[in-house]
Parts: structure tokens; C-alpha cells; sequence
């Protein structure tokens, strides 16, 4: 556009035949905005001709379904909320609109945000572009979709268990779960709850893109504090990335879990991302004594994870998870109880969980004293098929031909989400099926830019894994 070749009036009118075209079967878009994407294009075509520029200016963008944008509705896949339309826009979605970008619509998330996979019975089911009959993940599965299927070059989504970086793994682009409290998350809330400026306990919002420049592009525009708190008063100066040549970084790679096995296109998507560090003569190491305890770790993710998941359930509800959980036998330490015994945590019991957490965030502190960063999966395995068994605890894992309860699958997003460190999704490959695989690339906290320099630099050196590109026609000169 910079350029003249292309308008931003090209760029959405493309993206918007690709959609009407295309999304039939993927189904990720689901609530268009086209008119006023189109009206939005121009405007930014006018300031561009009148020497006017921004970060994003005519960019064709997607925002996930759970934030607020004025005029369209919030559901959250909730059909009790399917009328819900708030009149104003989420933080994020000013600040794309402020930097210019052009927003096509919102994407189709899991009831409440609440899976490993993106359906609702308002929206329906959200297809992966690679194989239709898997899941393109969840909770922004519909942003993964879209970007992957070439419905605009951006997206925002968010992340409590993997949400950013599971679908961006299930279809091969690349998403980053920033620092807990980096980025503003006011208006991302559901229906239900007042939009006030709140500060999550796990969960972050994030940028999603088809490059890891774009994403880094993305993520400065998202940066910062919210203007009716903390942003009175700070601003965001983060440090730059510890290095800017690959062969500098020292890296902890990890492909191994006690909790639950690694598949192995997974483990192979790893090794091929740490033979390209070691070639480019990083530091790369595959044990060190400053990790902390995985089986720990999944424990206290588990526990916070899932205390806060059911805070607000109806009083009957927690009575009858407190009886099953009192049926439990004390010797029962799978995460399975686990999971029970959190939904009914006293509040001393959950800050008995977040003191073990601070001493996590210190380990990792000392660990990042050592390494830059540490690659490791995102889950055990590409992307499955599609699994709406109503009860979510009923539902199974294949990890290469043996069984797993459905939700251990979420202990690798557990490493980074636990202590609130930034973690980016880089694709890293394909699976024999020739379904995407993805890596994360865990940087320390408040540093985001080195896990993104890292993964602009992998991009480079293992070419990354390129979904299908807008195919804009070029304007005769």
C-alpha cells in the first residue's frame, strides 16, 4: 500500500471474496461487518493519499467474538446472550482502529471461551483450512481459521489455556501470549459482567498473524496499560530482545512431559526447530537443573486454572462438585482429581496454590538467567478430529494410538501461563498427515521482545509454514 501497487480498498474487497467464497466450510467468520469494512477501507485510502500513514492504516484485521466492538454482538457462544450488542469498542479494538486498521468481522470461539475447540450452537463449528474434519483449536480458533485461510492478514484473540497458541499450532500461524497484565483486556468480558478494567488472575489477550513480523507489528500496537488505571500514570518502554542474531540466544529445549507423552510429529516439529539453533550455533541444551518441576507445574496449573473456572457456578452446582470431590480417595493424585478438588478450593486453598506459584515465578527468574528462552510444544499433538461430547471430562486424547483425558493436553500452555511469562507460537512444520505443528518459545517476563525476535529469526532460518496468501490483484500503473 506504502507502495502504491495496492489500495486498502483491494486488499478488503479481496479479502471479502475470499470469505464470501470460502468460509462456507470453514466457518470462522462468523459475524461479518462488511459494509462498514468497506466504508473504513476508503477512509484510509483518503488519508493515505493525503500523506497520512499509521502502523495498520487500510490493514484488513478479524477480531475474535468475545471482545466488544460497538454495533455488533457479544456472545461468547452464550445463546442466552445471542441479542447482547454493546455499545462501545473494547480497548483493543480502538487501538486497531486508532493505528488504521480495517476490521472484517469477528471469529468464531467454544462456548464461554471454555475448549480445546471452537463451536457453539449460535455459530456452529469452526473447521481447521487443512483438513475439515479437525479442529482448527480453541478458544480463538476462529482467528487461527481465518488468518490461515487468508480472510485478512491479522487478528486479536486470547489465551487462559493455550487459547492463542493451540489454534495458531492446529493451522500453522503464529500467535504470542504476552506477559500477564502487558496488554489491556477491558471490553474482552463476557455478556454477562460489567466491562470494567479488570486485572485477570491467567488470562491474556494477544495478537495473532501470518508472519512473526506482523506479529511483532501487531503486538506494539495492543502494548500498554489501560488508560482508566495503571496507563494514568505509566507508559510501556520494553527492553529489546537480548539478541538479534540466532546463533546468540541460549536456549532450553524441552519435548518430554511426566504428565502426558509428547506425539511424535510433535517431537519431531522440536527437533527440527533445535537443530536449526544449534546450525546457526546457539547455545541449546535439553536438561538443566533450574527448571522447574513439570508434574508440579501441571498440578498448580490445574488448580488455579480451574478453581477460577468455576467461581461464579450456581450454589447446587458447587454442592454437588463438593460431594464428588469429598468421595475422592487421598491417595488420588491424578490431574483428573485434581481437577474435582480445585472446582471446590477454599480461598486459603487457593492462596496456598498462589504462594507455590510465586515460588515458581522465582525458579523461572533464576532459569532466565541462564537460557534466553526455552522451546518446547504446545500440545502433544496436531490437531485432532472433532470431539462435542457434551460432557468435556468424557472426551479422550490420542497421543500416537494410546488414550489421554482430554483436558492433560493443556499442561504444556500451563508452563507459560502459570508464572505469566510470554510464550510465541511459531509453526515449525508438518505432520505425515500434512497438518501443521507448531512449537513455543518461552522468553522471561516483561521481556516479550526476545521470545518474538527468536521467532522472526526461525522464521528465516526454517522458512516457516505459509498458509495460502491473499491473492490481490496489483493495479495497472
Amino acid at each position: 500500500m506504502r507502495a502504491g501497487d495496492v489500495s486498502s480498498v483491494d486488499l478488503t474487497d479481496e479479502a471479502i471474496a475470499r470469505i464470501e467464497r470460502e468460509d462456507g466450510v470453514i466457518n470462522a467468520i462468523c459475524v461479518p461487518d462488511f459494509d462498514r469494512a468497506r466504508a473504513a477501507a476508503r477512509r484510509a485510502d483518503q488519508v493515505r493519499a493525503r500523506g497520512g500513514d499509521g502502523p495498520l492504516l487500510g490493514v484488513p484485521v478479524t477480531v475474535k467474538e468475545c471482545y466488544d466492538v460497538a454495533g455488533l454482538p457479544t456472545t461468547w457462544g452464550m445463546p442466552e446472550h445471542r441479542d447482547h450488542v454493546p455499545a462501545e469498542d473494547a480497548v483493543q479494538v480502538s487501538r486497531l482502529k486508532a493505528a488504521g486498521a480495517v476490521v472484517l468481522g469477528k471469529t468464531n470461539v467454544p462456548l464461554g471461551l471454555q475448549d480445546v475447540q471452537s463451536f457453539n450452537e449460535i455459530h456452529g463449528t469452526t473447521t481447521n483450512p487443512w483438513d475439515h474434519g479437525r479442529t482448527a483449536g480453541g478458544s480463538s480458533g476462529g482467528s487461527a481459521a481465518a488468518l490461515a485461510s487468508g480472510f485478512g492478514a491479522l487478528s486479536i484473540g486470547s489465551d487462559l489455556a493455550g487459547s492463542l497458541r493451540t489454534p495458531a499450532h492446529f493451522c500453522g500461524v503464529y500467535a504470542h501470549k504476552p506477559t500477564l497484565g502487558l496488554l489491556a483486556t477491558r471490553g474482552m468480558v463476557a455478556p454477562s459482567e460489567p466491562v470494567l478494567p479488570v486485572e485477570f488472575d491467567l488470562a491474556v489477550v494477544g495478537p495473532m498473524a501470518r508472519t512473526a513480523r506482523d506479529l511483532a507489528l501487531l503486538f506494539d500496537v495492543m502494548a500498554g496499560p489501560d488508560p482508566l488505571t495503571s496507563g494514568k500514570a505509566c507508559s510501556v518502554t520494553l527492553p529489546p530482545a537480548r539478541h538479534d542474531r540466532l546463533g546468540d540466544f541460549r536456549v532450553l529445549v524441552l519435548d518430554d512431559h511426566p504428565v502426558i507423552p509428547t506425539g511424535s510429529a510433535v517431537r519431531a516439529a522440536v527437533s527440527r526447530v533445535a537443530e536449526a539453533l544449534a546450525g546457526s550455533g546457539a547455545r541449546v541444551e535439553r536438561h538443566s537443573p533450574l527448571l522447574p518441576d513439570l508434574t508440579e507445574a501441571a498440578t498448580l496449573y490445574t488448580q488455579l486454572l480451574f478453581s477460577g473456572s468455576v467461581a461464579r457456578f450456581p450454589v447446587d452446582s458447587y454442592e454437588q462438585l463438593r460431594i464428588h470431590a469429598a468421595g475422592l480417595s487421598p491417595d488420588d493424585r491424578s490431574l483428573d482429581a485434581t481437577r474435582l478438588r480445585a472446582m471446590v478450593f477454599s480461598h486459603r486453598d487457593w492462596m496456598e496454590a498462589n504462594h507455590r506459584r510465586e515460588l515458581h515465578r522465582h525458579a523461572w527468574r533464576r532459569l532466565f538467567g541462564e537460557f534466553d528462552a526455552v522451546v518446547c510444544p504446545i500440545t502433544p499433538t496436531p490437531a485432532f478430529p472433532h470431539d462435542h461430547d457434551p460432557d468435556p471430562l468424557a472426551r479422550v486424547l490420542d497421543v500416537d494410538g494410546v488414550e489421554h483425558p482430554y483436558f492433560d493436553q493443556l499442561v504444556w500452555a500451563g508452563v507459560a501461563t502459570t508464572p505469566g511469562l510470554p510464550a510465541t507460537a511459531v509453526p515449525a512444520g508438518r505432520s505425515p498427515e500434512g497438518l501443521p505443528v507448531g512449537v513455543q518459545i518461552v522468553g522471561p517476563a516483561f521481556e516479550d521482545r526476545t521470545p518474538l525476535r527468536l521467532a522472526e529469526l526461525l522464521e528465516q532460518e526454517i522458512g516457516g509454514f505459509r498458509p495460502p496468501g491473499l491473492e490481490v490483484r496489483r493495479k495497472q500503473k
